[in-house]
């Protein structure tokens, strides 16, 4: 881990307590409006997937769902960020490296 990643893990580690309430791998509480906030929720969520496969809309809203109920802001933020990509259509999902 470089010391910019784990500078960037320790401030995430401050304010994410509120957000996961049961822990890291706990449900989301709520979907922050600032947009550092929503970072360091996506970069914890992201951690939920297999690098090494892929994944249909299907699983990766399944997967999201276990954390917060509106899954779908989750999955587009996920994208839009680019930790997650995926073809076009959506068919398929992958962990972007």
């Amino acid at each position: 881990m470089t010391a910019e990643n784990q500078l960037v893990e320790e401030s995430d580690t401050r304010f994410i307590k509120g957000y996961f309430r049961e822990g890291p791998n706990g449900p989301l509480a709520f979907f922050p409006t600032k947009e550092k906030k929503r970072l360091a929720i996506l970069r914890r969520l992201i951690n939920r997937f297999d690098p090494q496969r892929t994944y249909t809309e299907k699983e990766v809203n399944e997967i999201l769902a276990e954390t917060f109920p509106d899954y779908a802001i989750l999955r587009r933020n996920l994208v839009e960020y680019g930790f997650l990509d995926r073809y076009a259509d959506g068919s398929c999902y992958w962990v972007k490296c």
